[in-house]
């Protein structure tokens, strides 16, 4: 049993310690966090042993009525993995605490590069984190990204990819970076840093990338234009991405025509949070002209790396190997939306009146 600690829980720990929790061969040791919000007494409430993230914090869990199991460093101490969900930037400073108790340690996609030995993609570089030290999970966008990239390549082989990244303006608990009525570049110079950051998964991929950060809190929208090596049909590409485990190829006619109706499909489909851990590729938009593919996805910035978190525990532990941990990371999470949830699809649709 893999005993694993969660630095951080917030949007993303919250998250992994509740898919940890579902796995056969994985605990969670606890959880460490800043500060006793309502985050924090739900964690306790579900179990979790609560740490405090800033020692000198911790009198201010028990006025709130909550008892902690320590510090935070005790937590590193006695989990064999530990999986930084902090904010950007505070991973890098926590690398120096996971070394000095020679815990492996896993880190998010905020984070630079360097902060870890390989940055990771469970459907592309599996194997590069294998027995690492320190693994960096890559971010949503190149989560998503990497999901596509790696089946194409090596069905088709990819000479270019091309992408222009419509971004949330912030998750939909960020208050703090809204109301906001505008449409902005970001960044407005090119490429935006999703391209050089795909390429710490796939090194000699030639990508270009633009990003654009739009009001609206629900999910990451791509406008992908990929050249590659080999003269495919649209059909074919379809039917490579159908079956990829953790992409969903998104039917005509059942009205998911946007963030918002995917969000409301996924939480008929009970998903815990309305979570979708998986790239939502509309059909309708794949088309190809030669060697050019043309796409829409859509990707759930929340919750699409939670699975490859989960995989960068048994890599950095070398507990599975790829198919195994994918898998069962699949099978534990219930990963792979299909068909109608409701059992609707085979109905004839009624028309509302307004």
């Amino acid at each position: 049993m893999i005993r694993v600690g969660v630095n951080g829980y917030g949007t993303i720990g919250k998250r992994v310690a509740d898919a940890v929790a579902a796995q056969p061969d994985m605990e969670v040791a606890g959880v460490a966090k800043t500060q006793p919000n309502f985050e924090a007494h739900t964690a306790v409430d579900l179990g979790y042993p609560m740490y405090a993230a800033i020692p000198e914090r911790a009198p201010l869990f028990a006025e709130a009525g909550i008892e902690t199991a320590g510090a935070v460093d005790e937590l590193v101490a006695d989990a064999d993995v530990m999986v930084d969900c902090t904010p950007s930037g505070i991973g890098a400073e926590n690398k120096t605490m996971y070394a000095s108790y020679d815990t492996p340690a896993t880190f998010q996609g905020g984070e630079d590069a360097t902060v870890a030995e390989t940055s990771f993609n469970a459907r592309a570089n599996y194997d590069d984190a294998r027995g690492a030290d320190t693994v960096r999970v890559v971010s949503c966008n190149t989560t998503g990204l990497s999901r596509l990239v790696a089946p194409l390549s090596e069905a088709y082989g990819v000479e270019t990819v091309r992408a222009t990244l419509v971004r949330r303006g912030g998750d939909p608990t960020q208050d703090s970076r809204g109301p906001i009525n505008d449409i902005l570049p970001d960044p407005i110079s090119i490429p935006s840093h999703h391209g050089p950051d795909v390429q710490t998964i796939f090194p000699d991929l030639s990508i270009e990338t633009m990003g654009l950060k739009v009001p609206a809190t629900l999910m990451h929208v791509h406008a992908l234009n990929v050249t590659l090596e080999s003269d495919v049909t649209a059909a074919h590409v379809r039917q490579l991405l159908e079956n990829q485990s953790r992409v969903y190829v998104i039917p005509e006619g059942f009205g998911l025509d946007g963030a918002g109706t995917l969000k409301d499909f996924a939480l008929d489909a009970g998903r815990p949070r309305g979570d979708i851990w998986e790239n939502c590729v509309w059909g309708e938009s794949i088309a190809v002209e030669g060697r050019d593919l043309y796409l829409f996805e859509a990707i759930h910035q929340e919750s699409d790396v939670i699975p490859e978190n989960v995989d960068a525990i048994r890599a950095i532990t070398d507990a599975a190997d790829a198919a195994e941990s994918i898998e069962r990371t699949n099978r534990t999470l219930g990963v792979g939306l299909a068909g109608d949830p409701t059992g609707f699809d085979s109905a004839e649709p009624v028309e509302a009146d307004d």
